[in-house]
């Protein structure tokens, strides 16, 4: 039996999913983009109203899920004896990421493009970053026989390496410039990203509960702050 928090990462890739399509069908309903123009990007399609206001909440919740399944996987990674400072490293950037994906989606490109930019790189560059860092940091894991079948590091390595390749090839076309073809590169990526965190469903299949715990301060610092806590 699987653990209810595997949901979490099948439904933030589901919401992503489905969202992200029906910002883009209500967008062509709408003609807020052309087709005939080129292919949209993600962001052009979420930059007018009223699909505008949709895709700002869309990537709110989006980025409020990928914080929660950052700090599981940090617990996770802790508890299977990563060490401290990668783990951290990685939780971070996966925090930068959900950071990312809320600009994007309240910044949008039409309005405020720098910070839209500075957004999506967080989303984008520092969140396949953030995969390609836990497959590293799983091969320092504790158990040998880790959830899921054997071939789901394979198939985590290749993605980032598809993600990493297109994420190269949509920067190459957009300053080419072939902006269809970007946005097309730009798509799958995303689609990828989002598979990615899904399929950290089979590693918290295993977990059944998360317990955070506060550690009072060691007895040698001051009296005045013996009394707080610290995370």
């Amino acid at each position: 039996m699987w653990g209810y928090l595997a949901l979490l990462p099948i439904c933030l890739s589901v919401w992503a999913m489905v969202g992200v399509w029906t910002i883009f069908a209500l967008a062509v309903s709408n003609k807020s983009v052309n087709l005939t123009d080129g292919f949209p990007y993600i962001s052009l399609c979420g930059s007018f109203p009223p699909q505008s206001c949709i895709f700002s909440q869309l990537l709110n919740v989006g980025a409020a899920m990928v914080a929660c399944i950052c700090i599981l996987r940090y617990l996770q990674l802790q508890e299977w004896g990563v060490p401290k400072g990668p783990n951290q490293l990685c939780m971070g950037m996966g925090l930068l990421c959900a950071l990312g994906a809320s600009i994007v989606g309240n910044f949008q490109q039409t309005n405020e493009l720098p910070t839209h930019l500075f957004g999506s790189f967080l989303a984008f560059v520092v969140g396949i970053a953030y995969f390609w860092t836990q497959v590293v940091l799983l091969r320092q894991a504790k158990p040998q026989t880790q959830p899921g079948a054997p071939w789901i590091e394979s198939l985590r390595l290749l993605l980032c390496g598809i993600c990493t390749v297109l994420m190269v090839t949509m920067v190459a076309l957009h300053l080419w410039p072939m902006r269809s073809a970007a946005a097309v590169c730009e798509w799958a990526v995303a689609m990828l990203l989002f598979l990615l965190f899904g399929l950290l469903a089979v590693d918290f299949s295993g977990l059944s509960g998360c317990v955070i715990s506060l550690q009072s301060r060691p007895a040698s610092c001051p009296a005045s702050a013996a009394n707080l806590s610290s995370f």
